[in-house]
């Protein structure tokens, strides 16, 4: 059965960890540093142009969003990294995103969204860390690749996978714009949702 992801819908916005409902059906989880685009690759993946509130402005999602798509939830956790907030916000962001992760939750996948265009940042090597450590099933998405020519791709992508030490198959490249890696990505959503 193959999950109808037009059918995504806002569910829930929550700003605590303890607020977060139980997890009673697969999760998704989307992880990244502020400005990489985690709003607008998940819009692309349900194809709606605003489901997900992107803004010019990185850190806009300062909560954990849940999004409901045929049975599946997709949880939108807040962007890391953003220097522009106060620490206090920054903070509660970290604690945000650990308290989810710390939950008995129902794990699916998470993709951990990172930019093609620049080299391993030192908070994308801790994230990947992190999900290895904690055996979290994950997929690298590599963002914003219709700012690079085909072979920059293919050689940014060889280059991050050797910089994070993930295997190149679990790194999908990826583009909110031109749609570039979508049906890949729902196709791993699929499998690990199944």
């Amino acid at each position: 059965m193959s999950i109808n992801f037009n059918s995504a819908r806002f569910e829930a916005a929550y700003g605590k960890a303890e607020q977060l409902p139980p997890s009673t059906t697969p999760e998704v989880a989307f992880v990244g540093r502020s400005n990489v685009g985690k709003s607008s690759l998940i819009n692309k993946l349900v194809q709606r142009k605003a489901l997900a509130r992107t803004s010019s402005q990185p850190g806009k999602t300062a909560n954990i969003n849940f999004y409901e798509a045929d049975g599946i939830r997709l949880v939108d956790l807040p962007g890391y990294g953003y220097a522009k907030v106060s620490g206090a916000e920054r903070q509660r962001w970290a604690d945000l995103i650990a308290g989810y992760f710390e939950q008995e939750r129902s794990f699916n996948l998470v993709v951990a969204l990172v930019d093609i265009r620049h080299d391993a940042q030192k908070l994308d090597a801790q994230m990947l860390d992190f999900l290895e450590h904690s055996e979290l099933p994950f997929v690298v998405a590599l963002t914003k690749a219709d700012k690079l020519s085909r072979s920059k791709q293919d050689q940014q992508a060889a280059r991050l996978s050797k910089q994070l030490s993930v295997p190149r198959n679990n790194m999908v490249v990826t583009s909110a714009q031109k749609g570039t890696g979508i049906d890949e990505l729902r196709r791993r959503i699929q499998q690990a949702c199944e």
